[in-house]
């Protein structure tokens, strides 16, 4: 019993080191997720200044690939507190109750170049949708960039209920563009 018990926690370990290993080193002072909606018809930009993401990518093997990111929904700044006070409140992304938004990748397929389609979920304010994002990933000396936007309908993710689900206002296209760069594995 003793020696399963030893083997299983071996490879366990094992395993979790090299999965650690596989993950790209994510550069967060270069790195951005930006989200673009429009005010009265004029876009108006909000950064999340914190996120984690990790990554595993190779251009060899891209369908092995895996991508994993997690924002912090009290984080978006529109660049005046008190906006950013309204829109960390219920009616939005009510970052108290919902303190992460998330992407996990369940796919990730060439699509020629330097281009990938990757499938995964995304998952605000506890609402979950399957979308694909196309990713063009760039390979410099030691870094690899991975760019890409996703669009959404914020109204599907119950982000501006209330007077604010009238999308009269505040439209409900957002489009959710984000650059990362990592080291290269």
């Amino acid at each position: 019993m003793k020696v399963k018990l030893n083997r299983w926690m071996l490879v366990t370990a094992a395993s979790l080191a090299l999965a650690a290993a596989a993950h790209a080193q994510v550069d967060m002072s270069k790195s951005s997720v930006i989200a673009t909606s429009k005010q009265m018809n004029v876009p108006t930009d909000g950064k999340f200044n914190k996120f984690t993401a990790q990554i595993a990518f190779d251009p060899a093997k891209p369908t092995a690939g895996t991508a994993n990111i997690t924002i912090d929904t009290g984080s978006y700044d529109l660049g005046d507190d008190d906006y950013n006070k309204q829109v960390r409140g219920a009616e939005w992304f009510d970052a108290g109750k919902y303190p992460s938004a998330t992407f996990v990748s369940s796919a990730i397929a060439p699509a020629g170049g330097n281009k990938y389609n990757v499938t995964g979920k995304v998952t605000i304010k506890g609402k979950s949708q399957t979308v694909t994002v196309p990713v063009t990933v760039t390979q410099q000396g030691a870094t690899e960039t991975f760019d890409g936007s996703l669009p959404i309908k914020r109204t599907q993710f119950d982000v501006g209920t209330g007077e604010w689900k009238d999308t009269s206002i505040v439209a409900d296209d957002v489009v959710i563009k984000f650059h990362i760069v990592a080291a290269k594995k």
